[in-house]
């Protein structure tokens, strides 16, 4: 194992048992369907899709807030599915999630101050004081100023929220932060002040974030990998530049496709998707993404594709891009 890896996962799943009604046998919702990454310190792991793809489900898998279903999940080496439950809980505080809403995560009758040291009180022994001490270390950092202490979450803006949300995230000087969709409630001006200040707080703390979106135009400033899920399962993989520059899978140039882009050389011809995205109860046999695919053949209809390296450590399932049917895709608007 690589001396700089903090997190890596192995096949993980999430299915859920789901009542259809009277007389009718369970469904099984495959929510996160053989998820395997890799998570180097101080780097940032992307992980993109449309709603429904599972990406959320597996932010509250890294973070033990559910129990994956099966796989394996090693924090620093440890399988975190293995140990005991308050082995769990020490490990757990190095594991910390950003919530996507500020205005839903915050404890509106609560004080900033009671809030940030919230964590202190449930996870250690820290006197009042330090408590103090460290929240107000902590607003500095994140840009908030000492009077903000005494008021409460409804006196702030959106950003000052998630700004609050940040800083609460890493009262327990944590190792990883999973970040799910921390700007999307956000305006877009406030948008670039969350992002940069995560990245400064990145360098500082030698944080590794997981970092959840279905917005490529933000994942491409912060990520250094970027995932690609789609119905549950990773349909591909790399590091940010390839993805962004060579996308190989056919929903991955869509979802690129679709990204505004100010600069005229950056824009990108614009790919439909046909039809919706499949029902998780009932997914098509075969690749989950023929329906929608232009490229599709019969094999995909059957066969599902495994995720296989292609150049580079580039990861991608697709029947289309092994056989080579696909046309070269060079993103011209």
């Amino acid at each position: 194992m690589s001396q700089d890896l903090i997190l890596d996962a192995h096949n993980l799943k999430q299915h859920y048992d789901v009542k259809q009604g009277l007389f009718q046998p369970n469904a099984v919702v495959k929510a996160v369907d053989g998820v395997s990454f890799a998570l180097a310190k101080g780097k940032t792991l992307a992980v993109v899709g449309e709603s429904g793809c599972g990406k959320s489900t597996l932010g509250r898998m890294l973070t033990m807030i559910e129990t994956p279903t099966a796989g394996e999940l090693n924090f620093i080496g440890q399988d975190l599915l293995s140990l005991s439950k308050d082995q769990q809980k020490q490990l757990r505080q190095k594991i910390q999630i950003i919530f996507q809403n500020p205005y839903g995560s915050l404890n509106p009758r609560k004080k900033i101050g009671a809030i940030l040291e919230e964590p202190l009180v449930i996870n250690t022994s820290m006197g009042k004081a330090e408590r103090k001490a460290k929240a107000l270390a902590m607003m500095a950092k994140v840009g908030l100023k000492t009077e903000h202490y005494d008021r409460y979450p409804h006196m702030f803006s959106g950003g000052q929220r998630q700004r609050i949300a940040i800083a609460r995230g890493l009262m327990l000087d944590p190792e990883v932060i999973v970040a799910d969709e921390p700007v999307s409630a956000l305006d877009v001006s406030v948008q670039a002040q969350v992002l940069n200040l995560m990245m400064d707080l990145q360098q500082e703390f030698g944080l590794s974030y997981v970092f959840i979106s279905h917005d490529l135009s933000v994942v491409e400033h912060i990520a250094d990998d970027v995932m690609v899920m789609y119905l549950g399962k990773v349909v591909e993989h790399g590091s940010c530049e390839e993805v962004f520059t060579q996308p190989k899978h056919p929903y991955t140039q869509a979802l690129l496709s679709s990204t505004p882009q100010l600069s005229a050389d950056k824009r990108r011809q614009r790919i439909k998707l046909e039809g919706e995205l499949p029902s998780p109860l009932n997914p098509p046999d075969g690749c989950a993404f023929h329906g929608r695919c232009q490229y599709a053949n019969d094999r995909c209809r059957i066969e599902t594709p495994a995720l296989r390296c292609q150049a580079n450590q580039h990861l991608i399932a697709c029947h289309a891009v092994e056989e080579e049917r696909l046309t070269p895709y060079d993103g011209a608007a």
